[in-house]
């Protein structure tokens, strides 16, 4: 009995390693999408919600100041009004930044055109407020593609009540936009249902598709996932991964390998951003885009 237990042992282990080296000969990488795959800069300057460190988040005046400043990708969060409106917003509540309250679901845009978007906005911890009272509204997904049409964006789709997915592939598609928006979500149901409803359009990994591909690359397995997204954006760590770092340049040369883009967040230390700059990532998500234009010398 004792000898055939290292027998039963080895034979367990081959066949383990048949069949991992089967699901990585089977595996693919990324598809391709044009948002990638055109022209870009080897390290693209993402304004977080426009530059929210800078002037008042998720508005078309922080959206007009990035652009001027030369940014590559406008950064932004989605919501849907009751009146089934794609609005710009970090919450899913106007409460924090507005003069207003409520969901935003639960609001009309004419409702919300009404806020001040920039009430409760400071860069000097709540003792000034520069921009209440200066007219700055909140605005709709469709004003900024008119607007910037030449522009690249990223837009995070919050899981909401009221469905999203259809109106947002509609608006991308009737502004020919699909080679020039990312879409994102930390909800794996939000992305799954936006990606059968608008397959041309480029992803991010959900959080259990990015949690997967980084828990897989620390024990080399990566190579097995046929990635359904073309990027990971992630922080330098999360809640997850217990003080150890996810932003390396090993998971960053494992990614490239799959044909998958890192675009960390929110970095706004100049030292972070020169060392990932260093490491070869494909953009850095920003509250400061001004620093990092400096930094990059553009």
């Amino acid at each position: 009995m004792k000898k055939k237990l290292p027998r039963i042992f080895l034979g367990l282990l081959a066949a383990a390693l048949i069949l991992l080296l089967g699901l990585i000969q089977s595996s693919t990488p990324a598809a391709k999408r044009p948002y990638y795959t055109n022209p870009r800069p080897a390290t693209m300057v993402i304004a977080h919600q426009g530059g929210d460190g800078v002037w008042p988040g998720d508005t078309l005046f922080a959206f007009e100041k990035a652009a001027a400043l030369g940014v590559d990708v406008l950064e932004m969060d989605a919501h849907i009004t009751k009146d089934g409106v794609i609005v710009l917003m970090h919450d899913a509540k106007v409460d924090r930044t507005t003069d207003g309250s409520g969901l935003i679901e639960d609001l009309t845009l004419d409702e919300l055109k009404k806020l001040d978007a920039a009430y409760d906005w400071s860069n000097d911890g709540g003792q000034t407020f520069p921009y209440r009272g200066q007219g700055v509204t909140v605005p709709t997904l469709e004003e900024l593609f008119q607007k910037f049409p030449q522009m690249r964006f990223t837009i995070e789709i919050k899981k909401t009540t009221n469905p999203i997915q259809k109106p947002f592939c509609e608006l991308i598609r009737k502004y020919n936009m699909q080679d020039k928006v990312l879409v994102a979500s930390f909800n794996d149901e939000s992305i799954t249902s936006f990606r059968e409803e608008c397959p041309e359009v480029a992803t991010s990994g959900a959080r259990t598709e990015v949690t997967s591909f980084v828990i897989l690359g620390k024990i080399f397995l990566s190579g097995i996932i046929s990635p359904q997204f073309q990027a990971l954006q992630v922080p330098y760590e999360t809640s997850e991964s217990y003080g150890i770092p996810v932003m390396t340049e090993r998971f960053i040369r494992e990614a490239h390998a799959k044909n998958i883009a890192i675009e960390p967040w929110t970095v706004n230390d100049p030292e972070l951003m020169k060392l990932y700059i260093s490491w070869g990532v494909d953009g850095i998500i920003t509250d400061r885009p001004d620093l990092m234009m400096e930094i990059l010398g553009r």
